[in-house]
Parts: C-alpha cells; sequence; structure tokens
C-alpha cells in the first residue's frame, strides 16, 4: 500500500523489535513504522534504542493498542505519530507526510486521552502544597539533619508526633524520604537553606 504513493518509499521490514533495531542501522530510514507489541523487544524499547544511536530517525507508532499506558510510553520513547491499525489509509499517508516535514499527529481516539493526561498534570503542579506551620517548622528542622527523637525534643511534641507530622508532610510533598521532602520544600520555596 505505501509503495504505491509515489513520495513514500518503503526500504525494509523487520518481523520484532530487535529486527527493527538492527535494520536501521543498516538502512537509515527518515521514518520508521513501529508496533508496540512484538517478539524480543517490544515497540518501545527499539524505540528507544535506535533513538540513542540513530537520533535524527523519527517514528510513527501503528498499533491496536488504545489503552493509556502504551499512548504514553510510546510518546515518551520518542513517537511523533499515533495510529491505531484501524485507521484510514489516507491518515497514515498523512502522518507519514506530515511527520517527514517536522509535524506531529495523534488520532482523535488517542488525542483525548493525551490531553486528559496533560490536564492532571497539569492540574498536579499547580496544585500549591499547604504545609502547617508546624509541619514548616518540622521540615526545617529535618533539613539541619534532625532525627526524629531530635524534632520531638525541639519543639516540644511527642515522638510519635513528630512522626506523624513528617508522614503528612511526605503525603502533601509525593515524597518518601526526608532528603526528597527537603529538595521540594527547596524548589517549592517552602523552606530556604
Amino acid at each position: 500500500m505505501l509503495s504505491r504513493e509515489d513520495d513514500i518509499e518503503v526500504v525494509g521490514l523487520a518481523e520484532n523489535g530487535q529486527k527493527a533495531i538492527d535494520k536501521a542501522g543498516e538502512l537509515h530510514p527518515d521514518i520508521i513504522l513501529m508496533d508496540l507489541r512484538m517478539p524480543e523487544v517490544d515497540g518501545i524499547e527499539a524505540m528507544r534504542r535506535i533513538k540513542i544511536d540513530h537520533p535524527g530517525i523519527k517514528f510513527i507508532v501503528l498499533t491496536t493498542y488504545d489503552n493509556d499506558e502504551y499512548i504514553f510510553k510510546g510518546i515518551e520513547s520518542g513517537a511523533r505519530a499515533y495510529l491505531l491499525k484501524d485507521s484510514p489509509r489516507e491518515d497514515l499517508f498523512k502522518a507519514i507526510r506530515g511527520v517527514s516535514k517536522g509535524e506531529s499527529l495523534i488520532e482523535p481516539a488517542v488525542a483525548g486521552k493525551v490531553l486528559d493526561r496533560f490536564a492532571e498534570l497539569s492540574r498536579r503542579q499547580q496544585s500549591p502544597v499547604s504545609l502547617s506551620d508546624r509541619e514548616v517548622e518540622v521540615l526545617g528542622l529535618m533539613a539541619r539533619g534532625a532525627s526524629n527523637k531530635a524534632i520531638a525534643s525541639g519543639l516540644n511534641i511527642g515522638e510519635s508526633t513528630a512522626k506523624t507530622h513528617i508522614q503528612s508532610i511526605f503525603n502533601k510533598l509525593g515524597v518518601n524520604v526526608r532528603t526528597e521532602a527537603v529538595t521540594e520544600a527547596v524548589k517549592k520555596g517552602i523552606i530556604h537553606l
């Protein structure tokens, strides 16, 4: 089907991800149509590996998978277009021509999921972290390397209360350890070192 188009030349075919990696090195295509689930090496890993050695190659994901996990991993791995295999062939031609010019194309059914994900990420980033005055005090002591016992003693609270404040700080900042909490608090301007 692609070979019949005057401005598209098919330079090779690969039946799995490893062969796609090998052929990318041999054939240096401008664009690779990549499925995501293949034997040996999946399409996501194949795109990542190819990008390392051949950053100029562009990818179009052509797959049957439209769940969020595949969509975002495909885009994160470098796909410039994401089409489902049941898309009209005119959409595939349009995607190839567009990607060759530096454009991106995401099928409407997939685009809705992408927009929903970006909206969610935006909401998360815009939500200010609201720590209580006591949590800021605890965070300040954590930044100085104080232990739970030292925090409790310095603030005249029980050690279990100090642990509760620390866990609340972790939850609000979306972290799991003290160093991450201090780093995030500094980035967000909650504390200054």
